[in-house]
């Protein structure tokens, strides 16, 4: 012992320590195990850590355990109103705890409270919420629902009138409205509940009502019956269906769907399965539609579409990446058939169609609600469909506004190809059409078809951003024959080797096709190279009535008229077209046009006449005209002039004798033949020149004397030299 310190003094050749230190290192090591006494001291510490947070988090699981949880009551009202910016109501039992491991969640009188510009209070509200949310998941912010058992519920989904805020879209009541996304649900049980959805703007109101009829006996699903009604434009609808469920007793089953919906003229019914109630992704199910018009059913997407004839289409339908699939789409509109694929989704809360779609065989008469015109019309009346009267005045060009608000809701990019069109007068086939509509531009960009034999490669822009729908026109039309083209028409292949070729290029302003056209300007030109042209008909295709008395009695009636150049064409102002120049040259004569028509009243006031380049004894020098409307046009080949000149005929023959008949018929064949430069670069009536290359001073200045009601428009009509038919 050590006699100072009056403490024992070690042993010789002994570790052991001085009992005052035996207490601090005693306290190290007597909770550290000697695996962990062992390891580095950061490790240490690390593993003590993750065993302090895992007993606490066993502490925090038993308290809730025990207490269910219940205590969590006020402090999920305050958290759940504030998050959702939305007062939460829970007006009985309520249970938050871990059960084992995935959440339960219980709650009696659940309310959760509507903005205030909304027709309902409540947005939703149960008698009671049973569920089981997967705890991994949600840790990394998927919410997946193992079971979910609700009684009494009722949810309102609304829209506000101006389609800017949905009820729908928690949190800051300025901020842009989100698309309804539901949580995954695997197994679910629904009695007597039911939704309700608003859409003032679409005009669409559906109340569903919702309840399930439990599993027993050998039965493995719960089948979650529903049924609906509601109206879209006013027009009633049904729907009905079931979802089985699959019980406790099912690992993995899959959920069967049916649903039969009837309204707006038409009949869905979907059917297949879905991985849950709520589970989409991997969804196999079959479509079948059918109906008087297809738009309809669209309208429900908030999509507006072109209106059909009936129709009748099956598809796949698959959900794959957050996009509807419609694949091996096959059905019928009107008289032709329809094939091919159709996704659709919604990027950025912005509904957005793809699709590729073919047609064998396309009947023109389908193709025309495509621009406006009625399909019930249509259905009725066959092509006799596309004209109306119109202030006593028949209009073939359609009026059917542009659903412009809808177009600026949504974005498409659409490949339609048709490979024979079934038309009366034209032969058409291989239409060939890109439509891209993007923030509400709409672009048909190529929008090809072939023409006997000719090529027609459009452009159209309709531009729905501004406040008045803006379309840009660029339609060419590459070098054609014309025993193809006008076929129908009376024109002979045999004496017929004319081409033409032409261009229209235009800017309207108007929702309609009608319109944009009536309030048009631009220019519209066809070209005739050098070719011979005959008809069956009488030859009035030269328009010299001296040449058509000379071949008739000399048996050449079936003789071809041979065109050196020509130029049909047109300046359009204010939706009034006016020749510019109608310019014909030919082997005998020089035809030239005057007057137009218009877009507006779709009147057409023309004169042609033609001018011998030769002596004629026996020539009518007097002007055709073409009249009438686009729908219903007139052609009067003995018009006023010739009267008057067979009256004058008369009177000499009178005063002179027999011979002088003939004098108002004789043509001195002073016809100045044309330039064919200016003509086959389809330029206008300043640019057009003789064949010696001087201005020519006899063919319109693309002005027309005449406005929409037939009245003189002022100076315009002053400033005409000549006067054929009243026009000028």
């Amino acid at each position: 012992m050590d006699t100072r310190s009056g403490q024992m003094a070690p042993v010789a050749g002994s570790s052991t320590t001085p009992w005052t230190d035996r207490p601090r290192r005693w306290a190290k090591t007597a909770w550290t195990p000697a695996w962990l006494a062992k390891r580095p001291r950061p490790l240490r510490i690390a593993i003590r850590t993750v065993a302090i947070i895992l007993l606490t988090l066993f502490a925090i699981w038993l308290i809730l355990f025990i207490t269910k949880g219940r205590f969590l009551k006020g402090p999920f009202e305050r958290f759940a109103t504030s998050q959702l910016e939305r007062q939460v109501d829970i007006g009985g039992d309520f249970q938050l705890y871990f059960a084992p491991f995935n959440v339960k969640f219980y709650a009696e009188d659940i309310r959760i409270a509507n903005p205030s510009w909304a027709r309902e209070k409540q947005f939703f509200m149960a008698k009671t919420v049973d569920t089981r949310v997967a705890t991994l998941p949600l840790i990394f912010g998927n919410r997946i629902l193992r079971f979910a058992d609700l009684d009494g519920a009722r949810v309102a989904l609304e829209w506000d009138s101006g389609n800017r805020r949905n009820s729908w879209t928690f949190g800051d009541p300025n901020r842009p409205p989100e698309p309804l996304e539901l949580p995954r649900i695997q197994r679910a049980a629904i009695t007597q509940s039911g939704l309700s959805y608003r859409d003032p703007k679409l005009r669409l109101f559906a109340d569903i009502d919702i309840d399930t009829i439990r599993a027993s006996g050998t039965r493995i699903n719960d089948d979650i019956r529903f049924s609906g009604r509601g109206t879209m434009h006013t027009q009633p609808f049904t729907l009905s269906g079931g979802l089985s469920s699959p019980n406790e007793t099912i690992v993995g089953g899959k959920n069967d769907l049916t649903l039969h919906a009837v309204g707006l003229g038409n009949t869905l019914d979907v059917s297949g399965t879905l991985p849950g109630p709520t589970e989409l992704e991997g969804a196999d199910l079959k479509l079948q539609s059918r109906g008087g018009n297809l738009s309809r059913l669209f309208d429900f997407l908030g999509v507006a579409i072109p209106d059909t004839r009936r129709y009748r289409v099956t598809s796949a339908l698959t959900y794959e990446d957050e996009v509807w699939k419609l694949t091996g789409i096959k059905g019928m509109f009107g008289d032709s058939d329809l094939a091919g694929s159709l996704a659709v989704s919604q990027p950025k809360g912005r509904v957005y169609l793809k699709a590729d779609l073919t047609t064998r065989s396309l009947n023109i008469i389908d193709a025309g609600p495509f621009v406006g015109y009625d399909p019930q019309r249509l259905d009725k009346m066959g092509t006799g469909g596309t004209v109306e009267t119109v202030g006593g005045r028949p209009r073939v060009l359609p009026d059917a506004p542009l659903r412009v608000e809808a177009l600026r809701r949504f974005d498409v990019d659409l490949r339609y190809r048709a490979t024979r069109v079934r038309a009366k007068s034209f032969p058409i086939s291989n239409v060939d059409l890109t439509l891209a509509l993007k923030n509400g531009l709409m672009e048909l960009k190529p929008f090809n078809f072939v023409v006997a034999g000719g090529t027609v490669k459009s452009d159209v822009a309709i531009d729905a951003r501004p406040a008045m729908v803006r379309t840009e026109y660029d339609i060419r039309l590459s070098p054609t024959r014309l025993d193809t083209l006008l076929a129908g028409f009376g024109a002979e292949q045999s004496g017929t080797t004319g081409t033409v070729s032409g261009r229209m290029k235009m800017v309207g302003f108007g929702d309609s096709v009608h319109q944009s056209l009536a309030t048009s300007n631009g220019r519209i030109a066809f070209v005739l190279p050098q070719g011979t042209f005959w008809t069956r008909n009488v030859q009035l295709a030269e328009l010299d009535f001296g040449t058509f008395v000379q071949k008739m009695f000399q048996d050449k009636l079936k003789k071809p008229v041979e065109i050196n150049c020509g130029v049909i064409a047109f300046t359009v102002r204010g939706g009034v077209a006016a020749a510019d120049p109608i310019l014909i040259d030919t082997k005998k004569n020089v035809m030239i046009g005057r007057g137009g028509f218009s877009f507006r009243n779709e009147a057409i006031d023309l004169a042609v006449r033609a001018d011998g380049k030769t002596f004629s004894l026996f020539s009518g020098q007097s002007p055709v005209g073409v009249g009438g409307y686009f729908a219903a046009p007139k052609i009067d080949p003995v018009s006023d002039e010739l009267a008057g000149r067979a009256g004058a005929a008369l009177g000499l023959g009178l005063l002179a004798g027999p011979a002088a008949l003939v004098i108002p018929f004789v043509d001195a064949g002073d016809a100045k033949a044309a330039q064919c430069g200016p003509i086959l670069a389809g330029a206008t009536a300043q640019a057009q020149r003789t064949s010696k290359g001087k201005p020519r001073d006899d063919v319109g200045k693309g002005t027309t004397a005449k406005s929409e009601d037939g009245k003189q428009s002022g100076d315009e009509g002053k400033k005409q030299r000549k006067k054929f038919l009243g026009i000028f």
